[in-house]
């Protein structure tokens, strides 16, 4: 057995003593269900936790994860996750957060293959075709990769507004704010970059669903 596996099951060990220390009922009352507020769908990266970053407790966060923070409208797992938490768990907000220096983005910005992922960074090669004018004018190339990051945030945001999940939610007159945030690193705090959608009549009228 190598030391870090036997170190993360001593700090399960560990961690379950402190909980207890501080609650004894605590995990008798996570195991009576959820109710969380929020769905958090974030980057896959290890230095971007969701719970830590926002200080919430186990229970009041429902999470999706995958490279780069994406919502794509044919993944069955964010889909289901998101049905999950808008018809069962009825969470009142969803937090896409990215994060400046993400892998998935910078690699979005070239043309290096890596394997399979090469597929699933088309999607955010999409999003720069669309902002291509605007990020192509910026000289400097860590300033376009900072502006990159944060729009993909936003494409994504205006993307989970149009599933029909969250549209019939708004339709049903269920109280449902979307938002876009960007964690920043070498600071640990994160931004609100005031994307903030919670009805269909912040999308184009295209994508606006008759139910």
């Amino acid at each position: 057995m190598s030391d870090f596996y036997k170190k993360i099951l001593d700090n399960n060990k560990q961690w379950v003593v402190d909980a207890l220390e501080k609650d004894p009922n605590f995990f008798a009352d996570l195991a009576k269900g959820q109710t969380p507020p929020l769905l958090w769908i974030g980057c896959s990266d290890s230095r971007v936790p969701a719970n830590e970053i926002i200080g919430a407790k186990p229970g009041e966060v429902f999470v999706h994860r995958n490279i780069a923070n994406m919502v794509v409208h044919s993944d069955m797992n964010m889909l289901s996750v998101l049905d999950y938490a808008v018809n069962v768990l009825k969470v009142k907000h969803v937090i896409v957060c990215g994060h400046y220096g993400c892998g998935g983005v910078k690699a979005a910005m070239g043309n290096q293959s890596i394997g399979i992922i090469d597929n699933w960074i088309r999607h955010i090669k999409d999003v720069y075709r669309l902002h291509n004018t605007y990020l192509d004018s910026i000289e400097d190339e860590t300033e376009r990769f900072n502006a990159f990051v944060e729009i993909n945030i936003k494409e994504q945001v205006f993307d989970l507004s149009k599933t029909s999940i969250v549209q019939a939610a708004w339709k049903s007159g269920q109280a449902l704010s979307i938002h876009g945030w960007v964690y920043g690193l070498n600071s640990g705090f994160v931004t609100d970059l005031e994307v903030n959608i919670s009805s269909n009549t912040d999308l184009d009228e295209v994508f606006q669903l008759q139910f």
